[in-house]
């Protein structure tokens, strides 16, 4: 059996879109917590000018399938004009 995949997204909203940033976080990590393989999808760490969500997937399938899915396709709309720099995913 293999190991789960354990990632990091990094999000620096713009100055003042910290709170419709979480807000589209929150939104998403209620419809992807009920994805399949989904071990974990959480805000780990928050600021004025960071937020990180660590995600856990029980395979590479399962978080493959999650990249192309429509949570992710509505979160990547709403943070378009939001985010200071691209979402940074880092494996951890």
């Amino acid at each position: 059996m293999s190991e789960p995949i354990n990632l990091q997204a990094t999000f620096i909203p713009n100055e003042g879109e910290f709170f419709r940033v979480k807000l589209a976080l929150e939104i998403a990590i209620e419809q992807v917590v009920a994805e399949p393989g989904c071990l974990r999808y959480e805000i780990t760490e928050e600021s004025e000018d960071k937020i990180v969500l660590t995600e856990q997937w029980a395979t590479q399938a399962d978080l493959d399938r999650h990249a192309k899915g429509i949570a992710v396709q509505d979160l990547d709309e709403s943070l378009s004009a939001l985010l200071a720099t691209p979402v940074e995913l880092a494996t951890v």
